[in-house]
């Protein structure tokens, strides 16, 4: 069995209410997975591949955030329509398609789910990927 797992999510943020007990769980997660390599970290935030975790907001020991889940889109005009399409399915505002200073060439654009998950479609610029998308080969036991 052949299939493709790519392209499709950016990046996930969660805000922790403990970063220091998330950077202990994660860690342990990633080595247990073989992706220790993948751990970058500083005072304010723990990163692995498009997992990105900082500190929530307010108080130490308040509660965390809804997720942040980044769909990666081809161009501007997919974060566009992106927009467009998930306000006109229920969807509110939480940031019109736009620049952002994140870095050069960074074009998003976030809306809140029915849930208050706060969703993005970016557009990171013209860019050269390796491959679009991981081809997996299956293995069928025996």
């Amino acid at each position: 069995m052949t299939f493709h797992r790519g392209r499709l999510i950016d990046h996930i943020h969660l805000r922790a209410a403990d970063l220091e007990a998330s950077r202990r769980f994660y860690r342990a997660a990633l080595q247990a997975l073989g992706r220790a390599d993948a751990i970058r970290e500083d005072a304010d935030h723990f990163a692995a591949d498009e997992l990105w975790i900082d500190r929530a907001g307010g108080p130490p020991g308040g509660s965390g955030s809804h997720v942040h889940l980044a769909f990666a889109a081809k161009d501007r005009a997919q974060v566009d329509a992106f927009h467009e399409a998930v306000l006109a399915a229920g969807g509110l505002d939480n940031g019109p398609p736009g620049e952002r200073p994140y870095h050069p060439g960074y074009y998003g654009a976030f809306v809140l789910d029915p849930d208050g998950n706060n969703i993005e479609a970016v557009y990171h610029g013209p860019a050269a990927y390796s491959a679009d998308s991981v081809v997996i080969q299956a293995r069928m036991p025996g």
